[in-house]
């Protein structure tokens, strides 16, 4: 004997139906078959809809009931042909019948008792049962059609009765041992207690009965025939690699049905697990599919971890007190008032110092376990012994589930890890001694983040995915956007990076796709995108609550730079080209740096200081290899460079300057290059790198441009530059006659800071530094006289996009 149970997508409409009846067919050839229906998909909600509304007074649970009867006729005329049909719609019709009285009741009474509830739903898979059966024998295939209230013999708790199993094996056997046809249907879900009287399984009862038949018959085997084809890794809904489990033990996937993994009803392993029958999950649209195996001995995949899973709608209650500890019982009257109310635990954690309990409960129950706890205790908490009962809401659990976790030190340790990571805060932890599964209470603002981000560590090992919310697509943006376009296919295949740019904006659109924007045509829609303010840009990336989120900076906004501490303390990393926020108050720069820290994520701003030029990095490391910083010099300013190298006074220092902002090396004001206030914040943020606590009035700025320049509008300043060339001029010649050059240079020693006009000579390492270059020397305890020294180009779009690029990077890998 083998049993299949097919649930209401399986037999959701006529065509479906016939798909149902081919399976069947097939399997026959193998053995006798009893299959077990729900009640077509949706027709359940629609009949507790009906009685509700009756219940109310509401005449429409009529019209309810018409839709429900005109589907089932409906069913019917598709299924059977023309001249089989009058029976079995006389038979939906009085069913049918039966309802409308059952709830013309309620409606009289204004009542749906919990008893009359049954009776109402179990209507559905009477229904169903009886069409299907009616079908199989149209389709040639004998079958006859059984109650399962004849069968499954329940107490009287009507919603989620529980089965007398020495009676119900009785009437299974007898029943089966009887019966000649090879085909048996049978409705699911439903039952009956010792007055007859029908009693339901549960919400999923279907499966259920299916396992009670199997177990009380020693079947060979027990499908589940559904809409997936198997028990998942986790929700494919929320997770979008999720993948088929091909064998689990009973163990384990109890504890994943248990922890909301919606194709199993929780009961239906224990029939089964006893007599050792195997359990197969099956898709009725995929019957190729091989499915997933659940048995007693399953060999390891390799992968310690079979499924995730979670549950909401979780309240946290706890209750202590220092009267808790050392004080026998304290567990037993908890527990024992939770249970005389009725109120099932879901989760327990108990620090060792017995200072406090922490129970998990379904959110609704909530309330009424407060009140009968704080009942049990009155008199503890009257005398201050205990606090009264404290509630958290809006939770839920997330669990790890598999046999082998046990033998695989650091499993929790990389769960908490990767949550931490990524912004997760876990309020609560369960463990069993099985270590067959681990169980962390999230905010259920978190979980979908949570089941993605653990599932990316212990299954997607293939890649990580990364999500970008990008302001500013000037030159940099653009040539960032660009570099990324052309290296995706080769950040997956080498690095195993899947980066999606999920947010752009400007000062006028934002654009947002959870799908991740095209980069061959960002340009068009951002143009077609949202007029959102910079907060609501930052409100939708919090909101969003994405995993391994990256915020970038690429702008030179005062605004834009003070919203990085809000996307830190939500774990979201900040690479920053923007110089702002690193050369702001050092309490501000100290402020995010410290966030980073605590909210595991980072904050990056590699191109603040010699665009892609390695200088931060370098920093860095010498800082945390134990070195010490004794003295800085550096230029650090391309555009300054550019314009003293290409200065000699055959052309004006004006056209020299213009030639700079043409070719892109400047600010659209070049007094803010011109005036050594960039340089000022390049030295800073290496002096701050270094340990100083050091702000811009405290550097000593030596500057070259006229007070005159400094007035007016850029089209003015141009002007002024021409009328002051002698001043310029005379600056080459002096340097000339001294045998040197003119270079912008940057100092750092003993916690000052100074920028300046210098003569450089022949013999000096800032000598030798042409066009656009930048060249920052370290002097160190372990480089005192030879400095370490990071040269090249530091200024272009270009070269720049690629800094920030890499600070992208090198985000993922945190």
């Amino acid at each position: 004997m083998q049993v299949l149970k097919f649930g209401g997508t399986s037999v959701g409409s006529a065509d479906t139906i016939k798909q149902v009846i081919d399976i069947v067919k097939n399997k026959l050839e193998k053995d006798k078959t009893i299959v077990v229906v729900s009640a077509l998909g949706g027709t359940t909600d629609a009949l507790i809809n009906a009685g509700n509304l009756a219940s109310k007074g509401d005449e429409s649970f009529r019209q309810e009931l018409q839709k429900i009867e005109q589907r089932h006729l409906e069913a019917v005329k598709q299924l059977i042909p023309v001249q089989q049909q009058s029976s079995v719609l006389s038979l939906v019709k009085k069913i049918c019948n039966e309802i409308e009285d059952v709830c013309t009741g309620a409606f009289l009474l204004s009542e749906l008792s919990v008893k009359t509830k049954d009776r109402v739903v179990s209507f559905g898979e009477l229904l169903s049962s009886r069409i299907i059966a009616a079908a199989f024998n149209n389709a040639g295939v004998a079958a006859v059609w059984k109650d399962a209230r004849e069968l499954i013999l329940t107490n009287s708790n009507f919603g989620n009765a529980v089965v007398q199993p020495a009676e119900t094996k009785n009437r299974i056997t007898a029943f089966v041992a009887g019966c000649k046809e090879s085909l048996i249907i049978i409705p699911g879900f439903i039952a009956a207690n010792s007055l007859n009287e029908t009693t339901t399984l549960g919400r999923g009862g279907s499966d259920y009965t299916a396992a009670i038949l199997a177990a009380s018959l020693d079947a060979s085997v027990l499908e589940i025939w559904t809409d997936v084809s198997g028990m998942m890794t986790a929700d494919p809904r929320w997770v979008g690699g999720a993948k088929v489990i091909p064998a689990i033990s009973y163990q384990e996937a109890m504890e994943l049905s248990h922890f909301g993994a919606k194709v199993l009803y929780p009961p239906t392993i224990q029939p089964v697990l006893g007599k050792g029958i195997p359990l197969v999950i099956k898709n009725t649209f995929a019957p190729g599919d091989a499915g997933t195996f659940i048995g007693k001995d399953v060999a390891s995949n390799g992968n310690p971890v079979r499924g995730i899973s979670s549950i909401s709608n979780l309240a946290l209650l706890s209750l202590e007190g220092s009267g808790m500890v050392g004080v026998p019982g304290f567990s037993k009257r908890l527990f024992e008032a939770l249970s005389l109310a009725g109120i099932n635990v879901i989760l327990i954690t108990q620090g060792s110092s017995e200072h406090s309990i922490c129970v998990g409960v379904e959110a609704p129950a909530a309330i009424r376990a407060k009140e009968v706890i704080d009942s049990a205790f009155a008199d503890e908490i009257r005398m201050e012994k205990v606090f009264p009962l404290r509630i958290e809401t809006e939770l839920s659990i997330v669990a790890l589930v598999g046999e082998n976790m046990k033998s695989h030190p650091g499993i929790s340790g990389r769960m908490f890890g990767v949550l931490g990571k990524n912004g997760v805060n876990v309020r609560a932890i369960a463990q069993g001694s099985s270590e067959r599964n681990i169980s962390a209470v999230v905010s259920t603002h978190d979980v979908r983040k949570a089941i993605n981000v653990l599932h990316e560590e212990f299954f997607e090992t293939t890649s990580k995915h990364i999500h970008l919310f990008i302001a500013g697509v000037g030159n940099v943006g653009s040539k960032l956007l660009q570099q990324l376009q052309q290296q995706l296919a080769w950040l997956s295949s080498d690095l195993r990076l899947n980066i999606k740019v999920i947010g752009l904006a400007n000062s006028r659109k934002v654009l947002i796709s959870d799908e991740g924007i095209d980069l061959s045509n960002w340009q068009e829609a951002l143009k077609n995108g949202e007029t959102l303010g910079l907060q609501e840009y930052v409100n939708t990336i919090i909101s969003k609550n994405l995993r391994n989120a990256i915020f970038v900076d690429i702008t030179a906004s005062d605004a834009v730079a003070g919203v990085y501490d809000q996307l830190l303390q939500k774990s979201i990393s900040v690479v920053a080209c923007n110089k702002v926020a690193a050369s702001s108050t050092y309490g501000y720069y100290k402020k995010l740096k410290d966030l980073a820290r605590a909210y595991n994520c980072q904050f990056l701003f590699e191109t603040n200081v010699g665009a892609a030029l390695p200088v931060i990095g370098t920093l860095n490391d010498l800082m945390r290899s134990g070195d010490k910083i004794n003295r800085i010099e550096a230029v650090l300013s391309g555009t300054l460079n550019f314009v003293f190298n290409n200065y000699d006074g055959s052309r004006s220092f004006a056209e020299v300057v213009k030639q700079a902002q043409d070719e892109g090396y400047t600010e659209p004001d070049p007094r803010l290059d011109l005036s050594g206030k960039d340089v000022m914040r390049k030295i800073m943020i290496l002096a701050r790198e270094s340990g100083a606590e050091l702000e811009m009035e405290d550097i000593v700025c030596n500057g070259f441009l006229p007070e005159s320049c400094m007035e007016g509008d850029v089209a003015v300043f141009y002007k002024e530059m021409e009328k002051q060339e002698p001043h310029f001029k005379s600056l080459y010649d002096k340097a000339v006659t001294a045998g040197s050059k003119l270079k912008f240079v940057a100092r750092y020693e003993d916690g000052k800071a100074s920028v300046g006009l210098q003569h450089i000579p022949p013999q000096h390492d800032l000598y030798h530094l042409y066009g656009k270059d930048n060249v920052v020397l370290f002097y160190t305890a372990r480089y005192p006289e030879q400095p370490l020294v990071v040269k090249g180009a530091g200024a272009g779009a270009e070269v720049t996009a690629s800094g920030v690029f890499a600070d992208i990077i090198r985000a993922t890998a945190f």
